[in-house]
């Protein structure tokens, strides 16, 4: 399997490990979906994707961000 190939597969597992835990996930502004999330990853064009985590007041993850950044 190729490099590239795995890492999405293992983005979209982690994805959707959140995802089943009820950590709500956004994408520019939209709700996404891990696998909306990981097309977004494989089609990038000049640009790498920041995430932010919000933690409620226990350190649990509640929302996962992602933000497109230019390099």
């Amino acid at each position: 399997m190729p490099e590239e190939e795995k890492k999405y597969q293992e983005l979209f597992q982690e994805l959707n490990r959140y995802e089943k835990k009820g950590v709500y996930m956004e994408m520019e502004g939209n709700p996404a979906s891990p696998t909306q999330i990981v097309k977004a990853h494989m089609i990038k064009e000049d640009s790498e994707y920041m995430r932010d985590y919000v933690l409620n007041d226990k350190g649990d993850l509640m929302a996962l961000y992602f933000y497109r950044i230019q390099i």
